[in-house]
């Protein structure tokens, strides 16, 4: 049976990409087939075969399947900045019905685990109509009722940030499946204490506590990691 999981995280920059990859490797450890995505990266570099964002290619190595770089990466933009603006720049729009299209693809291929990275936080904005804001990425994961990761930067101001996103994760009505500590510096001030703090107040498991590293070599992180609150949920 196929498990899919949105993986969030509590901000743009707390790892979410190095965090999915380590569950891939993983998961792929326990000798279970593993698939990705990513349907939409801005901060893409124009190649001979299109755009190409390095996030992207790093889930496409990580994972089991060989897929298509365009089922892997469907919206790719170029400018390294929020995916609306960057959308709006290029002329594009950020379709929330033709990404669950490809996710449901990349579901149905015959994965053990599936995984699908959001981009920046939680309420990331996909498209303005009018001046307002129309659809944003969190709705991704409430068309595809999947639960969600969060992937926690272990730095100030993570605990309100990580209860934050786990209110509105709640609030759209999906289950938190689990959740990693990330650390995405050296030297937090009292790290001990703020980890015990979110695995108090979190209402879902910890899957791993990632130390610093300056080669977040995904690789090396998947050894830390804890499957089992994810591969035996029913």
């Amino acid at each position: 049976m196929t498990r899919s999981y949105f993986v969030a995280g509590t901000d743009t920059e707390v790892g979410k990409t190095y965090v999915t990859a380590a569950l891939l490797a993983s998961a792929a450890n326990a000798k279970l087939k593993t698939a990705a995505v990513k349907p939409v990266a801005s901060g893409c570099e124009n190649t001979a075969e299109g755009l190409r964002n390095a996030d992207a290619l790093l889930l496409q190595e990580a994972m089991t399947l060989e897929l298509p770089y365009q089922q892997v990466n469907p919206f790719a933009l170029e400018p390294a900045i929020a995916p609306h603006i960057a959308a709006m720049e290029a002329g594009k729009q950020l379709n929330l019905q033709r990404m669950a299209g490809v996710c449901r693809g990349v579901m149905s291929a015959g994965a053990d685990l599936v995984l699908i990275e959001g981009a920046g936080g939680w309420r990331t904005p996909l498209d303005f109509v009018g001046g307002r804001p129309r659809t944003f990425l969190s709705q991704l994961p409430q068309e595809l009722n999947t639960p969600v990761i969060l992937v926690v930067g272990m730095q100030l101001g993570c605990i309100n940030h990580a209860l934050l996103t786990a209110e509105a994760i709640r609030r759209d009505g999906l289950p938190l499946a689990g959740w990693v500590a990330n650390f995405v510096r050296e030297g937090m001030a009292r790290a001990d204490e703020n980890l015990a703090t979110l695995k108090a107040l979190l209402p879902a498991p910890l899957l791993g506590t990632l130390p610093f590293d300056e080669q977040a070599d995904y690789r090396r992180a998947a050894h830390l990691l804890d499957l089992n609150p994810l591969t035996n949920s029913p």
